[in-house]
């Protein structure tokens, strides 16, 4: 697990990286001292009101096509997560408060 500031190179292009606010990354030969090269398993990503658009609709678009296993949103004005599992093809929103199941992990959930 490694939170922000820390890069992730979605692709082979070495120049062109994001910063999640959380990445947790399974396969450790994809760690390397710049940051992790290829897609994480999971990224979590914590909405501000200047990261809104970018949380939501670019690194959406972005996790989904690089390989990202589960991207959460987490909506603090809102208060809910919305959990995106890309290998079901399925997404589901929580409320702060309710246990949130990791879909990476077997029985392991989180309650915000």
């Amino acid at each position: 697990m490694f939170p922000a500031p820390f890069a992730v190179f979605l692709n082979q292009n070495d120049k062109n990286y994001v910063e999640p606010d959380i990445s947790v990354i399974c396969d450790k030969d994809k760690i390397t001292d710049q940051g992790c090269n290829g897609a994480p398993d999971w990224i979590i990503e914590i909405v501000s009101p200047s990261s809104r658009k970018m949380d939501y609709f670019r690194k959406l678009f972005k996790y989904r096509t690089a390989g990202v296993r589960e991207y959460w949103v987490i909506d603090p004005d809102k208060e809910i997560i919305t959990v995106y599992h890309f290998e079901m093809d399925n997404m589901e929103e929580y409320s702060f408060g309710e246990n949130v199941p990791v879909g990476i992990y077997k029985d392991f959930f989180i309650k915000l």
